[in-house]
C-alpha cells in the first residue's frame, strides 16, 4: 500500500525513526541496521516500506532498499516469524550475508538474532532456502563466521561487542585473512 516514503528525518530512536513528508510525519519501525545506516535529523531521507496490519494496529517497517524489503516480507511469510523477529534477523548482517547464510543452510547464524531460537531458525532455511540464492555464499558464510569470532576476540580485549562490530563494519571487503582483519579493527579502535 505505502511502498516507499522521502522526506526529512526527524529523529532515531532505539527501534524506530520518524520521517516528515510535507507536515505529516511517520513513525518507521526498522532494524538496527537501518537505524545506524540512517543521516543525521534534518536530512533528506528514501525509505521503502512495508505496512504491517494488525487487528489493534497499524505498523510501518522502513528499510533503506527493495532488497531488504524483499528480504522482511520473505521473512515474515515463514510461520512463526513475525515483523519484530524478521527485523531481529535483518540487525544482525546485510541482506546479502543473510541470503548466503540462508542458501547454505546455516541456521545456527540466524540464532544470533534476538528471539530466534534453533527451531524458527531450521524453519526460515528449510522455507527459504530454494527461493533464494547468493553468489559466493559459502565464502561468505566463512567470512560471517570469522567475523563473529573477531567480534568475540575484540570483546574479550575490553570493547564492546557494538564497537567490535562498528570497527569491523568498517574493514576492507578485500583483507579476509582472521588476522589481518582484526588488527585492521584494532587500528580503527584505537584512533
Amino acid at each position: 500500500m505505502i511502498y516507499s516514503i522521502k522526506g526529512k528525518l526527524i529523529t532515531k530512536k532505539e527501534n524506530f525513526f520518524v520521517v516528515d513528508l510535507n507536515g505529516l510525519a511517520f513513525k518507521i519501525k526498522s532494524s538496527l541496521n537501518v537505524l545506524k545506516s540512517l543521516p543525521q535529523a534534518g536530512e533528506m531521507v528514501n525509505i521503502f516500506t512495508y505496512l504491517h496490519v494488525r487487528e489493534d494496529a497499524l505498523e510501518l517497517y522502513g528499510f533503506l532498499n527493495e532488497d531488504e524489503l524483499k528480504l522482511f516480507e520473505l521473512l515474515i511469510s515463514v510461520s512463526g516469524v513475525g515483523p519484530k523477529s524478521a527485523l531481529g534477523i535483518l540487525g544482525i548482517e546485510k541482506p546479502e550475508k543473510l541470503k548466503a547464510a540462508i542458501s547454505e543452510g546455516r541456521s545456527e547464524l540466524l540464532t544470533r538474532a534476538s528471539g530466534i531460537g534453533k527451531k524458527i531458525a531450521e524453519r526460515v532455511v528449510l522455507e527459504l532456502r530454494t527461493k533464494m540464492t547468493q553468489e559466493d555464499s559459502g565464502k561468505i558464510v566463512g567470512l560471517m563466521e570469522s567475523d563473529h569470532d573477531i567480534v568475540e576476540a575484540l570483546s574479550n580485549l575490553g570493547y564492546t561487542k557494538g564497537q567490535a562490530k562498528e570497527a569491523l563494519g568498517k574493514v576492507d571487503a578485500k583483507i579476509n585473512k582472521m588476522e589481518d582483519r582484526i588488527k585492521t579493527a584494532l587500528k580503527i579502535l584505537k584512533s
